[in-house]
């Protein structure tokens, strides 16, 4: 993720976290940790990246921050106390999560009252035109069947006791131009392309690559996500 990139991010999490400062935040499925220092950054108070898989929280670990500690768990099973954070964030991770009510049930058990999740995903239900569904169709009807739908998610989270506060549509910029996105695309950095046939691919890339020689005038290449933010009763 670009520095400016992971900057805006910040920026909106602090526009719907709590107003008081400092803040103890998890970040929840930190990965390789990288918003996990700037949260601490950002917010002030202790950090806890809690990650299930053990490279991905070595990677993190290797860049050490006096703010932030790393922590083997997940979303169902958090090594926290109860009431021992402000501010939740769950970062293109839900979708991961089998049991939902269950890692309701855990965020709602570690956040102080008035404390918040953030919960950045796509949802069915309202899903964005993203520009690769554009050369690889069949990405969004994974995408769909992959993510949690809006409605039923807010049933759940309302179980353990998160209100709805509201849903931010957020605009991010992913690459400078359609060549650069290309690019980075053709790494396969993501685990959607797992999912398609070889032959889709080859088609998708190629549609991708005649698109890039049409572009006589390179434009920022930007995608929309949803923030769904909630909160736990005071």
């Amino acid at each position: 993720m670009p520095p400016g990139t992971l900057t805006e991010w910040v920026h909106v999490f602090a526009r719907h976290a709590p107003e008081r400062r400092p803040l103890a935040v998890l970040d929840l499925g930190s990965g390789t940790g990288r918003f996990t220092p700037a949260l601490a950054g950002e917010f002030g108070g202790p950090v806890w990246g809690v990650e299930p898989f053990d490279r991905m929280r070595a990677v993190a670990e290797a860049h050490e921050h006096p703010g932030v500690t790393y922590l083997d768990g997940s979303a169902t099973g958090i090594p926290l106390p109860d009431d021992s954070c402000d501010l939740v964030l769950v970062f293109l991770v839900l979708h991961h999560v089998r049991d939902h009510a269950a890692a309701a049930a855990e965020i709602a058990r570690v956040l102080r009252p008035g404390g918040r999740v953030l919960i950045r995903s796509l949802f069915p239900d309202r899903m964005p035109e993203l520009p690769w569904y554009s050369y690889f169709p069949g990405i969004r009807l994974i995408d769909e069947q992959v993510f949690p739908r809006l409605d039923p998610l807010l049933e759940t989270f309302a179980g353990a006791g998160l209100r709805f506060v509201t849903v931010e549509r957020v605009q991010e910029r992913i690459a400078t131009s359609l060549a650069e996105y290309s690019d980075r695309l053709k790494l396969r950095g993501s685990s959607t392309f797992e999912r398609l046939t070889e032959e889709e691919i080859v088609e998708g890339f190629t549609a991708l690559d005649a698109a890039v020689r049409a572009e006589r005038q390179p434009r920022p290449v930007e995608e929309e996500s949803d923030l769904l933010v909630l909160e736990l009763a005071e």
